[in-house]
């Protein structure tokens, strides 16, 4: 009875799902919900002054236009010759991933090249989705009173907002605060959420073709799920593994001269190394060789198909072969993070881009146990050598991600000889 209050979202998928493809499809499709019956029923709730079928009609025919007209306006539909509806990007991934479409239009107006963590997380924590954080009888002194302790301050702040306080929470959940047990339920419904938010908001920035914020946004992922800063040792991500445990590791050197600062270097020490840098129980240290066992060891190898004969504007393929270490494949997919909240699956980023001109050239996302193969699909650049970077980017884990050079050698297009020979002519 209150589909009018989110109809936007609902006729959007149908849109996308091409079960609604024109305007009066969308008309009868309102007449086939519980809305529809709704009307009849209660007219001077929903402000109609009949309940004739005139009056319905109109009803439902304005209803239509308008949330229409507010899907048009944020580019998530397309209306051509006033009448035929086709899905855009930006809506097929606000379907995709149930989304507001108020969500990722604020995701593509709000994003730049250069955005980094801090504006992707002020961006994220803008989502409709968090319109109904609720704000309790006195919890905006404390929300200010927490807010003094984040390290990144916000800006005219008002804490009465929910978006104000899922930024709170967010950077309160990084810092791993200690929290009254009405705000940590709060935190944990503001970091679940977050997962398809944040997967949302690095398609839109695909989109957009920009490399720089797409990596920003899945570094913060990756602090979502381990909740901790960027900035932080990847040895936190372990259990029982103290501040202090870090500041032994890397202080520690190793037989080849480098500290301690991996997960993977801790898994290459002696077990006397591990006991005197680390300081817990056997039986913590049981927790800490399962959490080892579990963190991905991942290699991977690519191939540019065709390399040789790569030209200007002509369609190119990587393979990407991707291969996991392990013995034991008992929950190789679920991910070691305990400040979650909730069971997690790991899932990845191959990015291929061009650093020096913050380029995103093309991206998959993917899930695997012991290997995957991926296939990239773009378009060859401009005739000449181009330095491209491969990223392998996770959402869960923190000092994991692999990046490679690719090294492309384009020769002049094929049909340029043709379009000379015309030319001539």
């Amino acid at each position: 009875s209150h589909l009018d209050h989110t109809l936007s979202d609902h006729l959007n998928a149908e849109v996308v799902t091409k079960t609604v493809e024109t305007k009066q499809d969308a008309v009868d499709y309102l007449t086939w919900t519980f809305l529809y019956r709704r009307l009849t029923q209660n007219p001077n709730y929903y402000g109609l002054t009949g309940s004739s079928h005139k009056h319905l009609s109109d009803q439902l025919s304005e209803l239509v236009e308008q949330t229409l007209s507010d899907l048009e306006a944020s580019k998530c539909v397309a209306i051509e010759d006033d009448f035929n509806l086709s899905p855009l990007n930006l809506g097929m991934i606000a379907s995709f991933y149930y989304v507001k479409y108020t969500t990722i239009e604020l995701y593509s107006s709000s994003i730049a090249a250069n955005t980094k963590i801090k504006g992707v997380l002020e961006i994220l924590s803008s989502a409709s989705e968090y319109d109904d954080l609720p704000i309790r009888a006195g919890e905006s002194g404390i929300l200010e009173q927490l807010s003094k302790h984040l390290p990144q301050k916000l800006g005219s702040p008002d804490f009465n907002n929910p978006q104000t306080k899922a930024n709170i929470l967010f950077q309160a959940h990084f810092s791993r605060m200690q929290m009254s047990h009405d705000l940590d339920s709060d935190r944990k419904t503001v970091i679940h959420r977050s997962v398809r938010l944040l997967q949302a908001l690095v398609d839109v920035i695909s989109s957009h073709g920009w490399l720089s914020p797409a990596l920003a946004a899945m570094e913060l992922s990756q602090m979502v799920t381990q909740s901790l800063w960027d900035r932080d040792s990847p040895l936190m991500q372990l259990p029982y593994v103290t501040k202090d445990a870090v500041a032994r590791c890397a202080a520690f050197k190793k037989e080849d001269g480098e500290c301690v600062e991996s997960v993977f270097d801790i898994m290459d020490l002696t077990d006397a190394q591990r006991n005197e840098l680390l300081q817990v129980t056997p039986v913590q240290m049981a927790a800490v060789a399962q959490a080892c066992n579990q963190y991905p060891n991942v290699e991977l190898t690519y191939e540019v198909v065709d390399s040789e004969d790569l030209h200007a504007g002509s369609a190119v393929q990587m393979v990407i072969n991707i291969v996991r270490e392990t013995e034991d494949e008992e929950d190789l997919a679920k991910v070691h993070c305990p400040q979650f909240g909730k069971d997690k699956e790991e899932e990845w980023w191959v990015v291929l881009g061009d650093p020096k001109t913050n380029q995103l050239i093309s991206i998959k996302r993917t899930s695997f146990m012991r290997k995957t193969r991926v296939k990239l699909d773009f378009t060859a650049p401009a005739e000449g050598e181009h330095n491209l970077m491969l990223y392998f980017m996770a959402d869960s884990y923190m000092g994991c991600d692999q990046e490679y050079e690719v090294a492309l050698k384009v020769l002049e297009g094929e049909d340029s000889d043709e379009d000379e020979e015309e030319d001539e002519d």
